[in-house]
């Protein structure tokens, strides 16, 4: 023992060398004795409160109550009371004497007078604080007197500590003692080391150590009298001088001033019992104690007190405190959102009391809550997350967004919620920059491909202008595949006017992905026909593309006729002026009432009118998965170009979009799985202009120059490839491809179906076929799909 000795004062000088945990500044003040250090630990550097009290003498009075303070410490645990986590008592040879120290580590904390004056708080505000402060005192004092049959016999200031989430906790238990009023043997002193406890602080049967009293008294008489001690010096704001300036209650407030005089009743047994102070007391019923009470057992509320509560949080965090928001309600409301207890409601206050924090707390305190709701199996709690997602998306770093958060959010993509698919796809014109090129190309775009056909005209829309905005993100090879395919033969044929709007707006918007063969060849003639769209808005956009592209193609002569060849082929958008903010959100309309049919573009600006699919009989556009795409054979301009490849193995978009949860999607996956809806027939300018859009530009030949198509032929044609390939059926190969003959037949009269016979030139004698009869499938009328078309892979430029 004796060398131990020596070694920790050779180490240490102090005894503090075997300690783990560092000790730190004092604060200016501690209960009696003791001193007050911060301190951290050793191993993970987190902080402590670390309080010691020395003497030279081990049978030292203060010692043995030092001693009884940790036992009683360490034994008793409540929310209320200051929690231990660490003792030991050290002799060191001091000089000619040996000096015993004894120190207890707990959770951090800071006296109750420090941080009174750190908060500076005043008014409504100070006293709501502290009503929230005396309710904590008043439960761990109750639990003392009441469950436990204990007296602390020191409640005062200097007993008070504030930890760092602004709770107040009792402890200094070295006069801790059990109450013994039952026992009718007891002589001595109930309280042992009641001399410790300043005169000032001391009930009336206290001061004369009137112990028969003090037994005929109840068991919480004496710690009511240190109760109204504690009122009168945190609402004077100065210590309590002696037993007399109690009865100055200038500075207790008038809802309170009754509950504390009764506390200071000069009779121990009509002494109010803390725990009727905490149920009856006006005073304790405010907006702070209300809120963080309810915060406290939010797990026994039922879902609709909590769904309203949350609602209100936001505007009552903004009465409150700020500082207690941040400290105390806010790890309150982090852990019941990850641990499910909080309603959706409650991220609306998460991310508002949030933006209160610097950057740095914010990385560290709201978004590792956030990215774990991402997890969340609650559709409340996700659709929460992606209407907020502008105000923390920008914080979350591309890897979080790519590796954690997208794989949780593109399962929106195939929800059964209308509202959540839309918000789903909105939430990625914030994380599509932060994803890797395998999550946009292999993951995001497969997902893109579904929902420009999806049934919802708002969701198909704003598809189409998210293609717009992500397609800088996509590498060169993606976006020749993808963009021209999908605003053309997809946006630019839908039935619903905002989606042909946005179709052309994202392909001027794009324009500088383009070359001048791609818009010569397969960009103008698509949207040409759009000019005589049925809604003027749809129109004038289709004017100011045909302008802009135009204007393209004359700056390319231009640079080839002066001899510069080298980018006469990628004027686009940064060459044109007036397009900047083209591509917006048209559509917010799956939040309001009514059918999909009902739903308008807010951004449009002139009446819009959607215009929906038609039957295949009347208006002859609609194909069924296995018909067989029909070429025009022109031995003049195309006689020498070679036969074109596999749809699937050419075309960017059934690249993309085969794969794709094969789980979740039959064989026959893209136009199959949308099931037809009854929708109204469109005018008639819009059916000619559909079908204007799959006429080709040459003429067939007569009879002479064209051959029949032998049936065996048309079923070489795998149809489970075509159905399987969902962007393939609308991809255009490169120009100069030599389309197959129509089949034709022999009738000389007019089919009532054709679909070219209101805008077609005169026929030949020799009429074509329905295009059912080449697929051997019967006449049987095609069921209406959603969104756009599958139309014939000839184009208006007659190319594929």
């Amino acid at each position: 023992m004796f060398n131990f000795l020596k070694g920790v004062v050779g180490g240490s000088g102090g005894g503090q060398k075997d300690l783990p945990y560092n000790i730190g500044d004092p604060y200016p003040s501690a209960w009696s004795s003791w001193s007050h250090f911060r301190g951290t630990s050793k191993d993970d550097g987190s902080p402590v409160s670390i309080f010691s009290l020395s003497g030279s003498n081990p049978q030292d009075g203060r010692l043995a109550a030092g001693r009884n303070g940790v036992k009683r410490l360490r034994t008793v645990r409540h929310p209320n009371i200051l929690s231990f986590l660490y003792s030991t008592e050290v002799e060191t040879v001091d000089g000619s004497g040996t000096k015993v120290t004894i120190y207890i580590v707990t959770e951090p904390a800071m006296p109750l007078s420090e941080k009174i004056k750190e908060l500076s708080l005043e008014g409504t505000q100070r006293d709501e604080y502290y009503a929230w402060g005396l309710h904590q005192i008043a439960k761990a004092v109750s639990f003392l007197n009441n469950d436990c049959k204990l007296v602390h016999g020191n409640v005062c200031l200097e007993s008070v500590v504030v930890t760092q989430t602004l709770d107040w906790k009792l402890h200094a238990f070295d006069v801790l003692s059990e109450y013994d009023g039952t026992s009718g043997t007891a002589t001595g002193p109930m309280l042992p080391y009641e001399w410790l406890v300043g005169s000032q602080y001391k009930s009336v049967e206290l001061a004369k150590s009137d112990w028969v009293a003090i037994r005929k008294s109840p068991p919480w008489a004496i710690d009511s009298w240190g109760l109204g001690c504690l009122i009168y010096e945190i609402f004077s704001g100065m210590k309590l001088g002696k037993t007399e300036e109690l009865r100055n209650t200038a500075s207790i407030p008038k809802s309170l001033l009754p509950d504390y005089q009764r506390l200071l009743s000069s009779t121990p047994s009509r002494r109010l019992n803390a725990s009727k102070l905490i149920e009856n007391s006006e005073y304790f019923q405010n907006k702070l104690v209300d809120t963080i009470h309810f915060m406290e057992i939010l797990s026994l509320k039922d879902s609709v007190e909590k769904d309203t509560f949350f609602r209100k949080l936001p505007n009552l965090t903004e009465q409150l405190p700020r500082q207690i928001v941040l400290k105390k309600l806010f790890p309150l409301l982090t852990s019941a959102l990850e641990y499910g207890s909080a309603a959706a409601p409650a991220l609306t206050a998460l991310l508002k009391i949030g933006s209160w924090l610097s950057a740095e707390e914010y990385t560290l305190k709201v978004l590792p809550t956030i990215i774990k709701l991402f997890a969340s199996n609650d559709r409340a709690i996700r659709v929460a997350l992606l209407q907020h997602i502008d105000q923390y998306g920008e914080s979350l770093s591309a890897r979080v967004v790519d590796e954690q958060v997208y794989p949780h959010v593109a399962t929106g993509f195939v929800d059964t919620s209308s509202i959540l698919r839309e918000l789903t796809l909105k939430s990625m014109l914030i994380m599509a920059p932060k994803l890797s090129q395998r999550n946009l190309s292999g993951s995001l775009l497969k997902y893109l491909s579904k929902l420009q056909v999806d049934e919802e005209p708002a969701i198909r829309t704003n598809t189409t202008i998210l293609l717009g905005n992500i397609a800088s993100f996509l590498n060169d090879g993606t976006r020749k595949r993808v963009l021209i395919n999908a605003f053309t033969v997809r946006a630019l044929r839908d039935t619903f006017s905002p989606a042909r709007g946005a179709g052309v707006m994202a392909l001027c918007a794009t324009s500088s992905y383009y070359d001048t063969t791609e818009i010569a060849t397969r960009i103008l003639p698509n949207i040409v026909v759009l000019t005589i769209d049925p809604d003027s808005d749809v129109r004038s956009k289709v004017f100011q593309a045909v302008d802009q592209f135009m204007q393209i193609l004359k700056q390319s002569n231009e640079k080839s006729n002066a001899g510069d060849t080298a980018h006469a082929g990628s004027l686009g958008l940064a060459s044109m002026p007036g397009n900047a903010g083209l591509l917006e959100w048209a559509m917010s309309s799956l939040t309001l009432k009514g059918k999909p049919s009902d739903q308008a573009p807010i951004a449009a600006s002139n009446s819009v009118r959607p215009v929906t699919t038609t039957t295949a009989a009347s208006s002859g556009l609609i194909e069924t998965p296995s018909m067989a795409p029909v070429r025009v054979s022109s031995s003049s301009d195309f006689a020498d170009a070679p036969a074109p490849p596999s749809p699937t193995s050419t075309d960017g978009w059934g690249e993309i979009e085969n794969g794709i949860h094969e789980e979740q999607y039959s064989d026959k996956d893209g136009w199959d799985d949308i099931e037809p809806l009854e929708e109204p027939k469109p005018s008639s300018v819009l059916a000619n202009i559909q079908a204007a859009q799959k006429r080709p530009v040459s003429q067939p030949k007569p009879q002479a120059a064209t051959s029949l198509r032998s049936k065996s032929t048309v079923k070489a044609v795998s149809t489970k490839d075509e159905d399987d390939d969902l962007w393939g059926s609308i991809a255009v190969p490169t120009p100069k491809i030599a389309s197959k003959s129509l089949k034709v037949k022999t009738s000389g009269a007019v089919e009532d179906d054709d679909p070219w016979a209101a805008i077609a030139a005169p026929p030949p004698t020799t009429k074509v076929k329905p295009l059912s009869a080449g697929r051997g499938r019967g006449t049987k009328a095609a069921a209406p799909k959603l969104g756009a078309q599958r139309i014939n892979r000839t184009s208006s430029s007659g190319m594929q």
